[in-house]
């Protein structure tokens, strides 16, 4: 049997429209309900929500049986927690917090076996080759790797058509509120001078034919960022859903007007 193709990274290159949501609650039942409800791909939080190796392992496995494709945001880029995540069979990563080509460079890097890159090789023993059951792993896993570069910082906007042009960068996800906090304007990503530094971004990217993402909750931004060439956009937290609706009904039933 041989590595079957990443359906997301070949719908990144095809600028298919996927619709996203992001998954912030560390748990694989509740990741399952959500996989059920027809979004193309859900974000394994790795930075801000309380995952590690072992909860996402279990989110992928939970994941397995549903269409969404599973992207999994990594704490940071460093290149052993990298390896590790590779490991477990995650093949799409969202990066935080990329300011430059050099970290971009460095990041593929960490995920592709020599000659290009610097990925450890253990994969027999390993899900991500189920167990060497993908008998062309070592030769075919490079090309099934997708590197997302999450810009999120002023720094990261000035550079971002170079972190865009390295090659094996897949994508490149504008992450407004800490974008916001880093341009002096904490709690505002809808400012006019964070605005303008998103669509900066977006040109940047797309001047390099790479596909951009983020993630936005207000139904007129969602649209406008299709609009103007986004094309993986995740459109809710599933933290935040439970809270409003628990709030809502809540609300509802106690100390009514």
């Amino acid at each position: 049997m041989n590595l079957p193709e990443n359906a997301f990274k070949r719908a990144l290159i095809d600028r298919r429209r996927l619709i996203g949501l992001w998954a912030a609650m560390a748990d694989p039942y509740s990741l399952e309900i959500c996989a059920q409800a027809g979004f193309d791909w859900l974000l394994l939080d790795g930075e801000h929500g309380p995952n590690d190796l072992r909860s996402v392992l279990a989110q992928l496995q939970a994941l397995a049986a549903y269409p969404p494709a599973p992207v999994v945001r990594v704490p940071d880029g460093d290149a052993v927690l990298l390896k590790q995540y590779l490991e477990i069979g995650v093949q799409n990563f969202l990066v935080p917090m990329v300011e430059s080509a050099e970290q971009a460079r460095a990041i593929v890097a960490a995920t592709r076996y020599p000659p290009h890159g610097t990925r450890g090789v253990g994969s027999s023993i390993a899900r991500s080759s189920r167990w060497a059951t993908y008998a062309d792993y070592l030769y075919a896993a490079n090309g099934q790797i997708c590197v997302l570069a999450q810009v999120e910082t002023a720094a990261g906007v000035d550079r971002v058509a170079q972190i865009a042009a390295v090659d094996g960068v897949d994508g490149i996800f504008i992450g407004p509120a800490d974008l916001a906090a880093s341009m002096g304007h904490l709690g505002e990503p809808g400012h006019p001078e964070v605005r303008a530094a998103i669509d900066r971004a977006r040109r940047g990217a797309l001047s390099h034919d790479k596909a951009v993402g983020t993630l936005a909750t207000d139904s007129a931004l969602i649209r406008q960022h299709l609009e103007q060439g986004a094309s993986f956009v995740a459109v809710g937290v599933d933290a935040a859903l439970l809270a409003r609706a628990t709030r809502e009904l809540a609300a509802a039933w106690i100390n009514p007007a």
